[in-house]
């Protein structure tokens, strides 16, 4: 099977074409797939017409799936299909934009990195397209490890050994959501280190998001300053790369070293109907029930 890569002049996320992903694809096609996330952590494919079940499969082959929180807004056709768009499932309706689905999914509009609030955080997101608005609801990427790189050996340094908390109530109190308590018991918060290293290719970068609390050990208020000067800086405007959709791309990002936020759109007159599955990350990054940096 050809395959074809064209990296980014920044080297920052590439796009893919020859392999059709909705059907099985042999294992030379897949470690090309993955030595390019690896190197790339943002790859773009076209012309994917998934299915919840043929985009399990392929997720399947990056390792096991996240399992979509029973008591989250936003399950979708299966336990391992994330619901990110504006119809109502049962009644293919647009939902009100003031509602609280809507209110809750605006929460995707904070740069972000998916599942940093689970004790093991997630390592790829891939995002299907399934229908797209005409106009908005683009999704914008970073790259924390390009960013990591802007920081003198100083600055790194004083980020080594440091201990984040993301907390899902937090982040989703920010767009003035409330999770119920039993969200909150099926969503407790959890540590990550601040630094992270990618075991492929042993490239650092730093790891916060719009999920991340404070850090353990300081003033709450200070670790959640620095946690946003991170994002900030992370984030400049000419280090964006802006994701215009096309219907049935899909989109895969590396949640260890990349941020990422959807843009609006015409919520009440676009329909926008977007599926996630997400693979599972290797371990936590620190040690459950320790303040102690683990691998």
């Amino acid at each position: 099977m050809t395959i074809r890569i064209q990296a980014e002049p920044s080297g920052f996320g590439a796009v893919v074409s020859g392999p059709d992903l909705t059907k099985p694809i042999d294992d030379e096609t897949y470690k090309a797939i993955r030595a390019a996330f690896e190197e790339y952590s943002l790859l773009i494919f076209h012309d994917q017409p998934f299915t919840d079940e043929t985009q399990v499969a392929f997720g399947e082959r990056f390792g096991p799936l996240e399992i979509v929180t029973k008591t989250r807004v936003g399950g979708g056709g299966g336990d391992m299909i994330a619901d990110i768009s504006n119809v109502n499932r049962e009644t293919d309706e647009i939902l009100p934009v003031d509602g609280d689905v809507m209110v809750y999914r605006s929460g995707n509009e904070m740069w972000h990195t998916d599942s940093s609030f689970r004790d093991v955080p997630a390592m790829a997101s891939m995002l299907s397209g399934r229908e797209v608005p005409p106009e908005g609801g683009e999704t914008e990427f970073v790259s924390m490890r390009a960013a990591y790189k802007r920081l003198d050996a100083e600055q790194q340094a004083a980020l080594e050994g440091l201990v984040a908390v993301h907390d899902y109530t937090y982040s989703r109190a920010l767009v003035g959501s409330t999770l119920s308590p039993a969200q909150q018991k099926e969503l407790p918060p959890a540590k990550q280190v601040v630094v992270r290293t990618n075991p492929a290719n042993g490239e650092k970068n730093f790891f916060t998001a719009s999920h991340a609390s404070h850090i353990v050990g300081w003033p709450v208020e200070k670790g959640r300053d620095y946690m946003k000067e991170l994002v900030a800086l992370a984030t400049r405007p000419e280090d964006i790369y802006t994701h215009q959709w096309r219907q049935h791309d899909l989109v895969i990002w590396d949640n260890r070293c990349t941020l990422h936020r959807g843009r609006t759109w015409e919520k009440a007159r676009y329909r926008r109907i977007m599926r996630r599955t997400t693979v599972a990350g290797d371990g936590p990054t620190v040690a459950i029930g320790s303040e102690a940096v683990g691998a």
